[in-house]
């Protein structure tokens, strides 16, 4: 019991390193990059040698945070190229996934999406008024959220986490549009309404093409 609960501690403490370090390089606290040091990054954020190395382990395998030849850490880059192979890559998987969840999802799911989307709009009304970077993380989560009902019917996991992989990879892109003010929130609204619409009434066609165009949209480079 008692190897248990440290391996449980030690579990919390990488996760609630891996979720503060997810959320600056969202928001370019750490820059696309930069080298990460285990000393300076246990000085800003605490943990262990192990728990740092295993946090930053685990930000390797998500994409987010790249080994360099040295045995180092840095931030992966944020090119150009960076953004148009994560926009191919999300774009291909939710389509796959979103066109098996029309095809399989129930009753249940339908409103677990339509949920999501009220969410996401009250989300978006306040981003577009008042984007403190509060209200831009709960508008980055009710985005998630409505991206994973979108697809949590298509019964393949790995497709979800492929979801949520590539979707993590894109927050510091969607946040900078939001912060720079470069997104249309009125657009946004149609296009997901019409995606909500099109799922409900189990268009694929319709709801590929919107999906596809959301993405795009966020991922503008």
């Amino acid at each position: 019991m008692i190897f248990t609960s440290k391996k449980s501690d030690d579990s919390t403490i990488v996760e609630l390193l891996a979720s503060s370090l997810r959320r600056d390089i969202a928001f370019g606290t750490l820059l696309p990059d930069q080298k990460l040091k285990i000393n300076e990054l246990r000085t800003r954020y605490g943990g262990s040698n192990h728990s740092m190395r295993e946090t930053l382990r685990i930000l390797s395998t998500e994409g987010l945070v790249e080994a360099t030849a040295q045995r180092g850490f840095r931030v992966t880059s944020a090119t150009e190229d960076d953004v148009r192979d994560i926009q191919l890559v999300r774009v291909e998987v939710e389509k796959v996934a979103l066109a098996r969840a029309i095809a399989l999802g129930d009753v249940a799911w339908e409103g677990r999406v339509m949920a999501a989307h009220h969410a996401l709009q009250k989300a978006e009304s306040m981003a577009a008024t008042d984007p403190d970077d509060l209200v831009a993380l709960e508008w980055d989560e009710a985005c998630r959220a409505f991206s994973y009902a979108l697809l949590q019917a298509c019964d393949s996991p790995r497709l979800i986490d492929l979801h949520r992989k590539f979707f993590d990879q894109s927050r510091r892109f969607r946040l900078a549009q939001m912060r720079e003010g470069r997104l249309d929130w009125t657009a946004r609204r149609l296009r997901q309404k019409g995606l909500l619409d099109a799922v409900l009434s189990r268009n694929e066609t319709d709801a590929l093409r919107l999906l596809q165009e959301d993405v795009e949209a966020e991922l503008r480079h």
